[in-house]
């Protein structure tokens, strides 16, 4: 079992569109809503590949209710924190050619009692569970510091703990000793606060967020793959995409194809790419079901070229 926590979840409105003309009208030729946040769609992504997960989320308002109402209808088990502030709404336009304009919301602050709240929810899902996976951007006004006062919470209570955050929350919760961190490329530079322009800077970033506290590390990097960083040592891999239609959440799959084959070495990784690029390759914020996943394009490396350049 996986049980995520979700601070700020999202309705995600995913509209298409011929082209997108600011200060102009545009119709739209589709339009879909899924529940989103990064812990929402790492247990949508466990749920439709037949791991067991539960999706700890804030809920408030009418948007709460349809968030878990789409779960619900989804077939993930929902543990909802009512919370006083309208949960968000985040708009992502898309052209044909993959261009993709994204507006999120910045979300309503929680009080002590509401976060207190949430902490109670997790550690009632967690018993017996695998992971704990605490993700996504934090509402105004939250500490920055929450995801490290979770992680050492949940670590006492004998729960493993991985961590999917931006801005300051990722080097606050390093320092707590996570047992995974998953940031992408931005922030991981912005994290050891030096560009990540090689394989070999990436991998040296990762090493200074292990140095500092973190187990391991599972890197994204868009279209150049992924850099794990474990106690086996360094491995890189990489699954292109011929066509990608959207990469909303593929960080999200990758994660949650790590953690479902066991968060370890390069079997691991291999998987969770397998599923990222399956997501980059479906429209919106779907997550991709067995069917979706291609492991033959993935290739891995223990013994990666460090000097080669990452994509702009």
């Amino acid at each position: 079992m996986i049980v995520t926590l979700t601070l700020n979840p999202s309705l995600d409105r995913t509209i298409d569109v011929d082209r997108l003309v600011q200060g102009t009208m545009t119709r739209a030729r589709s339009a879909r809503i899924d529940p989103g946040g990064k812990g929402v769609n790492v247990s949508r992504a466990l749920l439709a590949n037949r791991a067991p997960t539960v999706a700890v989320v804030t809920s408030g308002g009418a948007d709460g209710e349809q968030l878990v109402r789409l779960l619900e209808g989804d077939g993930i088990a929902v543990h909802a924190v009512p919370v006083a502030g309208r949960t968000r709404s985040n708009v992502t336009i898309v052209e044909p050619d993959g261009v993709v304009t994204k507006v999120n919301e910045p979300g309503e602050p929680l009080s002590r009692k509401e976060l207190d709240a949430v902490a109670d929810a997790v550690l009632a899902e967690a018993e017996g569970a695998s992971w704990v996976v605490a993700c996504g951007s934090l509402p105004p006004g939250v500490p920055f510091d929450i995801y490290a006062r979770l992680c050492e919470f949940f670590a006492s209570a004998g729960v493993r703990v991985a961590v999917d955050a931006s801005g300051p929350a990722l080097p606050a919760a390093v320092g707590a000793g996570p047992h995974l961190v998953k940031p992408n490329r931005d922030e991981l530079a912005e994290a050891v606060g030096r560009p990540v322009a090689s394989v070999g800077d990436a991998v040296e970033a990762a090493r200074e967020l292990r140095e500092r506290g973190a187990g391991t590390v599972l890197a994204s990097l868009g279209a150049d793959g992924a850099v794990l960083l474990d106690e086996d040592g360094v491995t890189v891999g990489t699954a292109p995409v011929a066509e990608p239609r959207s990469t909303v959440g593929a960080g999200d799959a990758l994660l949650a194809g790590f953690l479902a084959a066991g968060a370890r070495g390069a079997p691991a990784l291999a998987e969770g790419l397998a599923w990222g690029a399956a997501a980059v390759r479906l429209p919106a914020s779907r997550m991709p079901r067995p069917d979706d996943i291609r492991r033959d394009i993935v290739r891995i490396d223990t013994r990666p070229d460090l000097g080669r350049s990452l994509i702009a």
